[in-house]
């Protein structure tokens, strides 16, 4: 049986999971004359190749029994993830979207890891959100068993972002 606290997260998760992608995807067709004052790309890429090395130290932290350290690692990667994406509608909101150049295999190898990239960026939400609440609600068992599944897609997603900037920076 759900406690009232878990139905009440539970929503929020789903509200979230659905808000979230559509806010993104609205806010693409918004276009806001203004020049940034840095270019943001490789700002937010670097904050995805970070992400990365945090969920891969999280994983050690819990694997030698540092529940505390596991804990504030992934809090930092939530914080990394949140303000990767504030950079990343920012971009997109101000800047023209740059066409990826290459050509042939190096194009179709683009177009299959940017979308692969953004479904499961989109997947990985209620998964980063479910996998947060039952660790803060103290159901370790439930939390590790979807934990399991979060932390590849996570790490997937932190990873290919990189690799989609690394693709397309040329064409800047």
């Amino acid at each position: 049986m759900k406690t009232s606290e878990e139905k009440r997260y539970n929503r929020i998760i789903i509200v979230l999971s659905i808000v979230l992608p559509l806010a993104v995807a609205s806010l693409f067709r918004v276009k806001v004359d203004f020049e940034l004052p840095v270019f943001l790309p490789p700002i937010y890429a670097s904050i995805n190749a970070l992400t990365a090395v945090i969920l891969v130290l999280a994983v050690i932290a819990i694997k030698k029994g540092n529940r505390q350290l596991h804990e504030k690692l992934n809090k930092f990667a939530i914080v990394l993830s949140v303000v990767f994406l504030l950079m990343y509608v920012l971009y997109h909101m101000t800047s023209d979207s740059t066409e990826f150049g290459g050509e042939g295999m190096e194009k179709t190898i683009y177009f299959i890891i940017l979308v692969s990239h953004i479904i499961l960026s989109i997947a990985v939400i209620p998964f980063v959100l479910i996998t947060y609440v039952r660790a803060k609600l103290g159901k370790f068992d439930a939390h590790k068993k979807i934990a399991k599944i979060t932390f590849p897609l996570w790490l997937y997603v932190a990873v290919t972002g990189v690799v989609v900037y690394l693709m397309i920076s040329p064409y800047y």
